[in-house]
């Protein structure tokens, strides 16, 4: 049975919010095609603004549209900065691990070797 008490609802969307981004941040293919649409969406927002969206955005007429077009903007292009940061330093973890097993390989292969 669901309960439907309106304390339950910001619980579920909380934890939805948490698993997509444990979701995002631990598959590389997900990240990266993350990054790839906040890169085309952050473009696309700037294009926008600084052509036919410029009559609208007029600061002087309209600050508070102005301002928050241009927040979204800088929190979509700082999103795609931080998970590109973050995929940098997964990628060179793994590196680091796989350059460490490789010589763990070849330190017991040359023992073995030698006997």
């Amino acid at each position: 049975m669901a309960n439907n008490s309106p304390n339950e609802k910001p619980l579920r969307t909380f934890s939805f919010v948490i698993h997509a981004t444990r979701g995002v941040i631990r598959d590389q293919v997900t990240r990266r095609k993350t990054m790839f649409v906040l890169v085309v969406v952050a473009l696309v927002l700037l294009f926008a603004g600084s052509t036919f969206l410029q009559a609208p955005l007029n600061p002087r007429e309209h600050p508070f549209w102005f301002i928050f077009f241009w927040l979204v903007c800088a929190w979509v292009t700082v999103t795609a900065m931080l998970l590109a940061a973050f995929d940098l330093l997964i990628v060179r973890l793994a590196a680091r691990r796989a350059t460490r097993q490789l010589r763990e390989n070849l330190k017991t292969n040359t023992s073995t070797d030698e006997k």
